[in-house]
């Protein structure tokens, strides 16, 4: 049985590790240059070829990236309580192919479509209601598919390169080794490049040759990546998920509820730990006790009737230090993680209203050669790409000799850089907005003036969305990885469904209240659209004030460290509760007191 185990261990040594990203980053590589081929120049098929007026277009893309960015806080769950993330993004991979099939035989198909006729013309007819529910399921079953690619890929390919055993102790900020978080720049780069590619060749089909070759070319591609990522399989370590997060969740907030009127601890030793029984997860270490949200703390106060015959708590009466920890963590995340909800609101911009405007200016490069108005965001991923090269090889390296961190800036620091620079994009969109309505009369202006909103865009892009997808990963309990990857892309779910929102209530509310009529018309030469940028601009300036009081107040989470000796201590960087190096089994008189008054009057907990 020994040697069994010996045998087994070498073998999970040999599983993960840099032999495993070919497979990750290029099937990650080829998804994305089918989904971004497939949805780049989406505006303009709903518009051209199902006849769909631009605010209804701009809803239905807002609503289906919104819905393709929620559905992942499923496939998390669903990957952390039973399926495992490999088996996640297998299935999600499969469900966003047969999507795109959908999707490409409706264009392909007559029947499938409305006649053909000229743009915004009387005689245009918009599709009818089943030609437009066979093409809405096609793009339900890519969203659904979304749902179990987006949340997983990320852990599973930072656990591919995480060594086994505990993890060292963790700074306040989160230190890890320097290869993971490369992964986190690598990851952002190749999604960039592949956005890139998609924009360029794709578009450029869809606009020139067909939008049935345009849609094939995603297809096909997407057909590969799941074959890539499953011939991995032999190599990747499969790590076994470690029960409901929300379970626990629940679990913890009922045996808080019950113990409501039990008196408070403010020492973390006398509450109930059990290393053992979080061992599934917590294999880096359990967490340490923070004193913020103390109410939670009361549910691992241990009280008659809490333990069961076989000496295991019951899990609906107490909870263990770790378990609480968890939920605290996910609750201290959520502040930081919503101020980044803003920008994909702004994003969606580029993709849609963006777009018109880029129609009606001189798209001319060269000769008769004209750029495609959805090949602009190219600019968006060269920036992103550039900005994530430039910090990744020059600004970390000198960051890291200064600060010590491996990962050079903050986590923290490089969200709030990037929502920064993110007000600038909006407020580049409006005075060229002004510039292109001022010169509408008198000729067309070159759509070249649209680069530097797209260019400033990016570089946000390349320090907030991946700051805060290394945040999230870093603070976020590691058996609940990919639920707290699922809230990066929640955070543009909000983001795209705060688009339809603010979009509807603009239209609304301008068209009511001003002389001029509405801020956001078909014909947007009649509209105001730099007004609306600028009321998105002034949104971000309130929205990153917010972020500075929430990243002033944020306490980082940490790790406990167990000796052979059997005691608890606290890593080298305590929290405000401890001392650094401090025994978890000291206690405060008056909290020893306090245990002891509890025990002997055998305090029974509060049913709710």
């Amino acid at each position: 049985m020994a040697e069994e185990g010996i045998k087994e261990k070498e073998k999970q040594k040999k599983l993960g590790g840099l032999k495993t990203l070919p497979f990750i980053l290029s099937n990650e590589l080829c998804d994305r240059f089918a989904g971004a081929g497939f949805h780049a120049n989406m505006i303009n098929y709903l518009m051209n070829q199902l006849h769909m007026p631009l605010i209804e277009s701009t809803k239905t893309l807002n609503n289906f990236a919104a819905t393709s960015s929620l559905t992942p806080i499923v496939g998390a769950l669903i990957a952390d309580s039973f399926a495992g993330r490999f088996w996640t993004i297998t299935t999600g991979s499969i469900f966003y192919l047969l999507g795109m099939v959908g999707v490409t035989i409706s264009s392909i198909l007559p029947t499938l479509r409305p006649p053909a006729c000229l743009p915004q013309s009387a005689s245009c007819q918009e599709a009818s209601t089943w030609q437009q529910a066979f093409f809405y399921v096609s793009l339900l079953l890519t969203a659904i598919g979304s749902g179990g690619i987006r949340p997983c890929v990320v852990p599973f390919g930072a656990e591919q390169l995480e060594q086994d055993g505990p993890s060292p102790p963790q700074k306040p900020d989160g230190k890890q080794p320097k290869q993971q978080w490369s992964f986190f720049n690598l990851y952002f780069f190749c999604v960039g490049l592949a956005i890139m590619l998609a924009f360029t060749v794709v578009v450029y089909v869809q606009d020139n040759v067909g939008w049935g070759v345009g849609f094939g070319i995603p297809t096909i591609t997407m057909f590969i990546a799941v074959i890539v990522f499953t011939s991995g399989y032999p190599l990747y370590i499969k790590r076994k998920p470690g029960g409901s997060p929300l379970t626990r969740v629940a679990q913890v907030v009922v045996a808080a509820a019950r113990k409501r009127k039990l008196p408070a601890f403010t020492d973390g030793s006398l509450l109930y730990h059990d290393k053992d029984y979080d061992a599934h997860i917590s294999t880096a270490g359990c967490l340490a006790h923070t004193k913020q949200f103390k109410f939670l703390d009361r549910a691992a106060i241990v009280v008659d009737g809490d333990m069961s015959d076989s000496g295991q708590p019951r899990p609906w009466h107490l909870a263990t230090v770790h378990r609480i920890e968890e939920l605290k963590s996910i609750i201290r995340i959520l502040p930081i993680w919503s101020t980044v909800i803003l920008i994909s609101t702004a994003a969606s911009n580029n993709y849609t209203f963006a777009i018109v405007q880029a129609k009606t200016m001189d798209c001319h490069v060269a000769g008769s050669f004209k750029i495609p108005p959805a090949t602009l965001s190219i600019f968006s991923s060269a920036a992103m790409l550039l900005t994530i090269a430039f910090y990744d090889r020059v600004l970390v390296p000198i960051a890291r000799r200064l600060t010590g961190r491996p990962e050079g800036i903050s986590h923290l620091r490089r969200v709030g850089i990037g929502l920064a620079i993110s007000i600038l994009s909006n407020v580049a969109a409006a005075l060229v907005e002004s510039r292109r309505r001022a010169d509408s009369a008198h000729g067309q202006l070159s759509v070249f003036w649209l680069v530097p909103q797209y260019v400033v865009h990016g570089m946000a892009d390349g320090f907030a969305s991946v700051g805060l997808l290394e945040f999230l990963y870093d603070q976020s309990p590691e058996s609940m990885r990919s639920t707290a990857t699922a809230l990066f892309w929640l955070s543009i779910s909000a983001g795209q469904y705060g688009g339809t929102v603010l979009v509807s209530m603009v239209s609304k509310f301008t068209r009511s209240s001003g002389t001029q009529g509405s801020w956001l018309q078909d014909n947007i030469n009649e509209g105001r659209l730099d007004c609306f940028y600028w009321l998105v601009a002034g949104l971000q300036l309130f929205n990153f004030a917010y972020f500075l009081f929430c990243a002033k107040f944020y306490v980082f989470k940490r790790l406990e460290t167990a000796f052979a000796s059997g005691d608890i201590v606290h890593d080298n960087f305590g929290d405000d509760d401890l001392e650094p190096g401090k025994n978890f089994r000291s206690t405060s008189t008056a909290d020893r007191d306090q245990l002891e008054l509890t025990q002997s009057n055998h305090v029974a907990p509060n049913h709710v």
